[in-house]
């Protein structure tokens, strides 16, 4: 522990005791035990399933849990973030994309005033957009029709849009064709744009401050091949749309006003998509679509907000993270959707945890003496289980798995739908587990030449297995379910930053190396060859620009 550092609360002391007599569960003999041990340990809120009974967690595990949570004071926590106190607050700024999903709710009070007719403001503006795009009457400077969007943004306002629209592709309006950049490698922009026709190409360029370098440069790429193309008396207002808290900024860029669409500074990247970063979103599937969305986070979001803690779904799963992660000592977490269209979730999930709980200071400015946020990662099955599969079953490591599957698909080849949840069923029957030595021998007995050879073959068909798990089940991938499922993390989130005593809504660690890349960049494009780093950067520089014709 640092001199800084502060001691544990309470609640920590409680669970680590509760570990010394539980760590040592082992849920073979748990569900042996207990045959009511799944309803004991599942829940269903706003059309989301979870099983959380293959952990390693019994009914004084779940309640000690529980008390921690209340001991920690997450009620007021809640409490304060729907109300829009300013919880973020090393930038002293409220945290409300909740209010952004309420469509319908009562008057949400914030320095006097209702922002929420606001917001429904803005949201029936987006409406109109994608109205006009979808029906026609927006068309570009020749007068065709709009067939290409193109998202250019980076992290919150790339990764949660693009795997949204990826997500439900198979309900986009057939006309329109979604593409995003994000990427400052050049490879990236000129790929989409090789396949674009400037006459019928509309790009929207999402930046909160409308300064992230990234950004910026793509989209002044985009700006350029399109005048390039379009030649003389090419209007860039009717293909060029900002998203962006920074109006001047975005007027100084060459947007027009009306086709500048705002957000606000309470809302975050990684919770961005729910605002107008999330055009793209409704330009892709529909204003009906996105609504749904909506709606979908909306209910996980009141779920939230009034359900006791032991009945509570995004309290249970971060709980058990914080089981999993500090009294387990799990250090990543593997999130495997059985679904292809789910194939960027993982990666949303990466942005969302990590930026978000990767943090070593707590609240109040001293270094924490807890492990904080787990490496998110993950990959879909059943391609997974041909890659690191073995890892997570016989590894040296635990990593506890969320498994992710709707019960229905949508595929016409419903005999594929059946073996991929068959798939993810037994992969988190088979963690929990494993395989005894005995077991193993019984399989082997017509497969060994002589007994000592099966003995030694039966230890590497050993499996541990007591590997946690959770398995969380939609009825089916619409707008509304996929809505519920990001709201049920996004909170989990934020629980697990209340418990670690953490703002989980700035990202300072990302700021050092953008400081750092403008000097570096007038470096690069200089003549001089700079001395003022250490060895190893001073050599790559050099390297670089001798090889780029700087001698």
């Amino acid at each position: 522990m640092t001199p800084d550092s502060v001691s544990p609360s309470c609640w920590w002391k409680a669970v680590q005791d509760h570990s010394r007599e539980a760590g040592q569960l082992d849920m073979r003999e748990l569900f042996h035990n207990d045959p009511k041990r799944f309803s004991r340990f599942s829940l269903e809120a706003a059309g989301v399933f979870l099983d959380f009974s293959k952990n390693r967690i019994n009914q004084d595990t779940f309640k000690v849990l529980i008390e921690a949570a209340r001991q920690q004071g997450l009620a007021g926590w809640i409490d304060r973030m729907f109300r829009g106190e300013k919880i973020n607050l090393t930038e002293n700024r409220r945290v409300l994309h909740t209010a952004l999903r309420n469509l319908d709710g009562p008057p949400l009070m914030v320095d006097g005033k209702d922002i929420l007719p606001e917001v429904r403001s803005k949201l029936a503006k987006i409406g109109r957009f994608v109205k006009a795009v979808h029906g026609g009457d927006w068309r570009g400077y020749t007068g065709k029709r709009v067939k290409d969007i193109v998202n250019i943004g980076i992290g919150g306002s790339d990764l949660g849009p693009r795997m949204v629209v990826d997500a439900l592709h198979g309900h986009a309006v057939s006309s329109i064709k979604s593409h995003f950049v994000a990427n400052v490698d050049g490879t990236d922009l000129s790929r989409v744009l090789s396949q674009l026709d400037p006459e019928t190409s509309l790009f929207v360029i999402a930046s909160k401050t409308f300064q992230t370098s990234e950004t910026i440069i793509n989209a002044r790429s985009a700006k350029q091949w399109f005048l390039d193309r379009s030649g003389l008396g090419a209007d860039v207002s009717k293909h060029f749309v900002a998203v962006s808290a920074d109006s001047a900024e975005a007027q100084a860029f060459g947007i027009d006003q009306a086709n500048l669409y705002e957000t606000w500074d309470w809302v975050g990247g990684r919770y961005s998509l729910w605002s107008a970063n999330g055009l793209s979103i409704a330009l892709s599937i529909g204003m009906a679509g996105f609504e749904d969305l909506l709606k979908g986070a909306r209910g996980m979001d009141e779920h939230f907000r009034t359900t006791p803690f032991e009945k509570n779904m995004p309290v249970i799963l971060a709980l058990i993270g914080i089981w999993n992660r500090n009294f387990l000592g799990a250090q990543t977490l593997a999130t495997l959707p059985y679904d292809q269209r789910l194939q960027l979730f993982p990666a949303y999930l990466q942005q969302l945890d990590m930026e978000s709980n990767g943090k070593t200071i707590n609240r109040h400015g001293c270094s924490t003496s807890m492990q904080t946020g787990p490496i998110v990662w993950g990959s879909v099955g059943t391609n997974g289980q041909h890659a690191f599969y073995q890892l997570l079953h016989q590894g040296s490591d635990l990593v506890p798995v969320d498994f992710i599957v709707a019960l229905q698909g949508d595929s016409e080849l419903e005999i594929h739908h059946r073996v991929l949840v068959a798939n993810c069923f037994a992969q988190a029957e088979a963690l929990m587990r494993g395989k005894t030595t005995d077991e193993a021998l019984v399989e082997l007995t017509t497969s060994a030449k002589d007994g000592e050879s099966m003995q030694d073959l039966a230890r590497h068909k050993t499996f541990a297995g007591n590997r946690p798990s959770n398995t969380i089940m939609i009825d089916r991938l619409t707008s509304k379910s996929l809505g519920a499922l990001i709201a049920l993390y996004e909170h989990k989130v934020f629980v697990q930053g209340v418990m670690w005593d953490i703002n989980s809504f700035d990202q300072w660690g990302v700021e050092l190396g953008k400081q750092l890349v403008s000097g570096l960049l007038d470096e690069i494009e200089g003549e001089s060859f700079p001395n003022r780093h250490d060895s190893s950067t001073n050599g790559l520089l050099a390297r670089f620009k001798c090889r780029n014709g700087v001698r």
